[in-house]
């Protein structure tokens, strides 16, 4: 009875809305776009759309009878209750402090780039602020002359930088390899993106360098890769020796490979990877961009599972590669687990800055936020300069002065001096950040604060989904109290009811049975072959050590699972039934039949009987409940519903 009331619940948001009025109980009002939200949250296809929709009205209606007894008897103040409502509060309204349209977008531009990957040269010539003007003006002159000779074409790109750091001022450069969505900053993702193969990119200027791009050539995504390697490090300062005998072991190992050996033994043996090599060399999953060029390379031409690399050199040593899997990247956003993935990156990468940022221009116009325009930033700021200092806001002109408000609160200057006391001690936080900084800070801080405690006023949806949650708990609340508890507890009034119904607690064709639940195939076959050897149920299962667990009972015969074909009789020890998802096995042994019909006593019935009497004395509560608040449905307002 519970699961179906968790059932009900879920589908049923309570709305509040100036639309037309479909009924009425007592004095309250539900509206049609209310219905039509709870209804529509587990809406399913029907042949009989007014049927459905006035099954689901009475059900509607009961719900919102109890929920308003709950109500009167003020059960939306017990302590548990309010605990329970302020916890889901806090696990859901994260999900509401985003531009969630705008991270949608980043998302689809995520899937869209994550299609391909992009061979990519950057070349860059560090800057800062410290610099004179002479040398800012040689840095620009120097990543132009690169952008030059790249898109004359030139392929001699140490060549390129040796001349330019020669002649003008030092320039760096280097092959990225492939990159994909995700990979390299975002600003520089965007920019790179936007380029064919063979173009170079417009000169990019972050706080650190000049830099400038070329995208060399493309490809398909390479998806995601898991291999195993087998590493032969060399050594800092290695001799020349020394490097053909590393060089001649890794031969060695890939022509035993060659001939059958085994991978994962070798890879225990000789493998310097000490992270992987007691997993047989298996390292985790991973996609373009993780490795270096002419590592990548060599993996990706892997054209199937169990293939295993030459020797591939890097900066690391020598690596013997064996390809166990590779799964192509999605190409349908129909994959909802990819696309979760995708968000949940998106969610963790600095791009998500955009959508915080849109966000805080939404939530300053909704809050209704004001300053007070009496009060200058240089005000601010001298007090800020010193209140770490002092470590006290008290005494300062505008401790009591509001500085901006809200549509429901203000904020006053100790409140500003307060955060930057708290903030500038704290050396886990505070990074030298100037006040001006410190004061856009606080401010998006207050305003997504205030918009987190009001969010009811800005997002219906939210307070729809609070308003659910409570009313769930308190109609928990309420049918424990005058049903399910209420039933459980009268002895008495179970057995009359049992009585009076007596007809109704029959049973269909039955069995007493041993069920066995086991480990696995092995531990079934163990316990039947023990019932044939005249143990008993209870002596296989103590004997088990836990592999093996058995019960007795009475049981319809429709209750069983047998296997398909079996046909039920005295002895009967069935096959076992092999669970697909963990590999354990059940199967049962029937001691006696019975003919259909046969009266079950009370306690038989108990578990029947309950139930019914549940729903007997909700009915009776029911009805009640209709007595004190009529339901009035308006019939012009539901045959709407139906056009």
């Amino acid at each position: 009875m519970k699961h179906f009331f968790a059932l009900l619940i879920t589908s049923m948001a309570v709305t509040q809305s100036f639309s037309q009025t479909l009924f009425t109980y007592g004095t309250n009002a539900v509206s049609k776009d209310e219905f039509l939200r709870a209804y529509n949250k587990n809406k399913t296809a029907v042949a009989d759309k007014e049927k459905a929709y006035r099954e689901y009205l009475d059900l509607y209606s009961k719900f919102k009878l109890k929920v308003k007894a709950a109500s009167e008897l003020r059960l939306d103040t017990l302590q548990q209750l309010k605990y329970d409502v302020q916890n889901f509060r806090s696990q859901v309204e994260d999900g509401y402090l985003n531009d969630e349209k705008e991270v949608n977008r980043l998302v689809d531009e995520v899937f869209e780039r994550s299609q391909k990957d992009i061979h990519l040269l950057h070349f860059y010539v560090p800057i800062n602020n410290r610099m004179n003007p002479a040398d800012t003006v040689k840095a620009h002159k120097a990543i132009e002359e690169a952008r030059e000779h790249l898109e004359k074409g030139k392929t001699d790109y140490d060549e390129m930088v040796d001349e330019i750091s020669k002649e003008i001022i030092p320039i760096k450069g280097k092959d990225l390899g492939y990159i994909t969505a995700l990979t390299i900053p975002y600003d520089m993702e965007s920019l790179v993106y936007t380029l064919k193969p063979g173009a170079v990119s417009r000169v990019f200027r972050t706080k650190s360098a000049l830099h400038v791009f070329k995208n060399t050539e493309e490809r398909k995504s390479a998806g995601k890769w898991k291999i195993a390697q087998i590493l032969l490090a060399i050594p800092p300062d290695v001799s020349g020796q020394r490097m053909k005998e590393i060089e001649k072991l890794a031969d060695s190992l890939y022509n035993v490979l060659q001939a059958g050996g085994n991978f994962g033994e070798l890879a225990k043996k000789y493998s310097d990877d000490r992270i992987t090599y007691l997993s047989g060399g298996e390292m985790a999953e991973f996609g373009t961009g993780k490795f270096e060029l002419p590592f990548e390379k060599a993996v990706f031409a892997l054209q199937k599972d169990g293939d295993i690399s030459k020797p591939i050199y890097t900066g690391y040593g020598f690596h013997i590669v064996k390809r166990l899997q590779q799964k192509p990247t999605p190409t349908d956003k129909t994959d909802e687990a990819y696309m979760a993935s995708l968000k949940q990156q998106v969610v963790q990468d600095t791009r998500i800055s955009i959508a915080k940022a849109n966000f805080l221009k939404q939530v300053m116009v909704k809050t209704g936020f004001k300053r007070n325009p009496a009060i200058k930033e240089e005000q601010l700021f001298r007090y800020a300069d010193s209140v770490a200092a002092k470590k006290t806001v008290a005494g300062y002109p505008i401790s009591k002065t509001v500085l901006f408000s809200f549509a429901k609160s203000k904020v006053v200057g100790s409140d500003w001096l307060n955060f930057v006391k708290d903030y500038k001690l704290n050396a886990d936080v505070y990074k030298g950040e100037d006040n001006k900084a410190l004061l856009e800070k606080y401010i998006s801080t207050v305003a997504i604060e205030y918009y987190r405690k009001h969010l009811e006023d800005f997002n219906n949806d939210f307070k729809y989904q609070m308003q659910e949650f409570k009313e769930g708990n308190m109609l928990f609340e309420v049918m424990e109290r005058n049903v399910w508890s209420k039933a459980a507890a009268d002895s008495a009034g179970l057995k009359k009811f049992y009585e009076t119904n007596k007809s109704k607690y029959q049973w269909a064709e039955s069995a007493t049975v041993l069920l066995f639940n086991c480990n696995n195939a092995e531990a079934a076959q163990e316990a039947a072959e023990g019932l044939r050897n005249g143990k008993s149920w209870k002596q296989i299962a103590d004997e088990s050590e836990g592999r093996i667990q058995a019960d007795s009972g009475r049981y319809e015969l429709s209750q069983l699972q047998l296997p398909e074909g079996t046909i039920p009789a005295a002895g009967l020890i069935a096959a076992p039934i092999i669970n697909g998802t963990d590999n354990t096995a059940s199967f049962v042994k029937i001691l006696q039949l019975f003919p259909a019909n046969q009266q079950r006593s009370f306690e038989e019935a108990r578990g029947l009987v309950i139930n019914e009497y549940q729903n007997h004395l909700e009915e009776k509560w029911v009805e009640e409940l209709k007595k004190k608040y009529p339901v009035k449905v308006a019939e012009p307002v539901f045959q709407s519903l139906l056009k």
